[in-house]
């Protein structure tokens, strides 16, 4: 389909790597916006106008490293805005295509689209914030370039976010010398997205956009990012919506949990107070960040920022304020297969992260489990497979759900069919970004070109729900979530409503719902069942020698 775009002397080059200089000479009026922090000059892509890496904090770097983001000030200078600011620090990864852009501790700006050819006044803002397991990810990845998005929803002002993740945005250093001056350590990921909503609300309209219908949307991370928001008192009044795709305040770690970082981290470093990190260089920060970044943390239960039961707010009706749509893919944990690497290393490192959790859940859990399993028919994989897609993916989803409309709220689900072409994959997590953003040659998690009639009908209904609240288009009604119904829409080839999708496996495993299964492969025990009879019965012939090498020294480590 023509976008509108004519050559390549209008295209802001989406993905080039550069610097936003200050403008000191003649600009384009027409390219120029007006903020408290400057004036920025965008480009235009077809009948999109782009902004790239706008400041909405000042640098997290120097004696601001490890802290809460600190608002811009206001400015007068006009800057350039053609160029994504750099990734957070990361580590390189294949399927996260913003690990190989430039990295840096300097990375909390954001992106901004709009159609030039729309006129409509206070247009719908969406907020989005990327996924990657809280360790991962960026703007610059180019599955979220906005420029088809704002084509085909031609009233939207799309936003998208950087914030710190890993090891500069979710790290616990309470246990460290000197870390008392650091309270906020472990959600500062959290509190950037807080400060880029801030400076949405107080510079959006001179975009076209309306500061009082914002929608905060994302996946994975992001999902749960915009699933913590609600309940978070600073975020409160900086947005009206949320679209939370596999994500959920289940999303979470322990201040147990957050241990591992912190320990892997001062070994690495050898440091033994907070002034040793401190004076640790941005080049010594990715070279460790290698060597740590299999541990990342997601945001910490902290009762201070998040609570120690971070459903009770939605219990409380205090999430009441906000519109929701929340949703899972039926097949989440296939994602993992390429994450793993191969079908051979999915199920070995599955069978034993099962009977790690098996034996975190106690007598009566592990019954309720195994119940569940032999509930299921087909391989033991996919059944375990199953397990992981429902009390970490869609239980929490639901509850969550169900909870926020129970206590004044208005909620709609849905469930994910649509399959990757990957072989394995099928509803995986992440299939459905490329049809969100209508970016449908990016291929990495669908594996072919996306269904462009499909990609249509769901920026359709995502957009809708950002207009007014309700995702409905003119082929389907799409109904409320409540406990008597349960309706979801059912994302297939043709979409549906459905009630009580996978209700007898709603039934077995709620009970389970508050037991947060930490997600980390990294600290598993290997001392389990499954290896030992591994071991006794030929290890090598079923998993190959450098596996077994890895896994006999971490079994004998145990």
């Amino acid at each position: 389909m023509n976008l509108g775009i004519k050559n390549e002397d209008q295209l802001v080059i989406r993905h080039r790597y550069g610097v936003n200089n200050p403008v000191t000479g003649e600009y384009d009026e027409s390219l120029a916006v007006h903020c408290n922090n400057g004036t920025f000059i965008g480009g235009r892509a077809g009948n999109a106008l782009v902004y790239k890496g706008i400041p909405f904090a000042k640098p997290p770097v120097g004696d601001l490293r490890w802290k809460a983001p600190q608002s811009v000030e206001d400015c007068e200078g006009v800057f350039e805005a053609y160029y994504n600011g750099k990734s957070p620090i990361q580590t390189e990864w294949p399927t996260e295509q913003a690990s190989y852009y430039p990295q840096g501790e300097d990375c909390l700006y954001l992106n901004i689209w709009l159609n030039e050819a729309d006129k409509t006044a206070d247009k719908p803002v969406m907020v989005f914030f990327h996924g990657g397991s809280y360790g991962w990810g960026g703007t610059a990845d180019p599955i979220y370039d906005g420029t088809n998005f704002v084509c085909k929803q031609s009233d939207i002002v799309l936003v998208t976010v950087g914030y710190r993740v890993g090891l500069m945005g979710f790290v616990d250093f309470s246990g460290v010398k000197g870390g008392e001056d650091f309270p906020d350590s472990p959600n500062l990921g959290l509190l950037d997205q807080i400060e880029a909503l801030r400076w949405v609300k107080k510079n959006i309209r001179a975009f076209g956009g309306n500061p009082e219908n914002v929608t905060i949307f994302g996946e994975s991370a992001g999902g749960g990012s915009v699933s913590l928001l609600p309940i978070i008192p600073q975020a409160k009044g900086l947005f009206r919506r949320v679209i939370a795709e596999s994500g959920s305040v289940a999303l979470t770690f322990s201040k147990e949990e957050c241990r591992n970082l912190t320990e892997k981290l001062l070994k690495v470093t050898n440091a033994k107070s907070m002034k040793d990190l401190m004076a640790l260089t941005e080049e010594q920060l990715k070279l460790v960040n290698e060597s740590v970044n299999d541990i990342n943390n997601f945001p910490q239960r902290d009762g201070k920022l998040i609570p120690l039961d971070p459903y009770l707010p939605y219990e409380n009706g205090e999430s009441a304020g906000v519109d929701m749509m929340i949703g899972t893919n039926s097949d989440e944990m296939n994602y993992w297969i390429g994450e793993i690497g191969g079908m051979t290393l999915y199920r070995f490192t599955s069978f034993v992260k099962f009977e790690n959790d098996l034996k975190s859940l106690g007598y009566v859990g592990k019954r309720r489990v195994m119940k569940f399993i032999d509930s299921l028919e087909g391989p033991n994989i996919w059944r375990i497979s199953e397990f992981y897609n429902e009390l970490m993916f869609r239980l929490p989803a639901i509850h969550q759900a169900e909870e926020h409309a129970k206590n004044g709220g208005k909620a709609y689900m849905y469930y994910w069919t649509v399959p990757s072409a990957i072989p394995d994959r099928k509803a995986c997590h992440a299939v459905e970004l490329a049809y969100v953003f209508g970016n449908l040659d990016e291929t990495i998690y669908t594996g072919e070109r996306a269904d462009e009639e499909l990609s249509d009908a769901v920026m359709q209904m995502w957009t809708n729900f950002a207009r007014t609240g309700n995702p409905s288009t003119e082929q389907i009604e799409w109904k409320p979530y409540d406990e008597k119904d349960r309706a979801s829409l059912v994302i297939s080839q043709k979409p549906h409503i459905s009630n009580d999708i996978l209700h007898k496996q709603r039934k077995l495993l709620s009970p389970l719902i508050k037991r947060m299964i930490n997600p980390s492969y990294a600290t598993m025990s290997y001392n389990v069942p499954y290896v030992r009879k591994l071991v006794a019965g030929g290890l090598l012939a079923v998993t190959g020698v450098a596996a077994a090498a890895v896994i006999a020294a971490k079994l004998f480590k145990d």
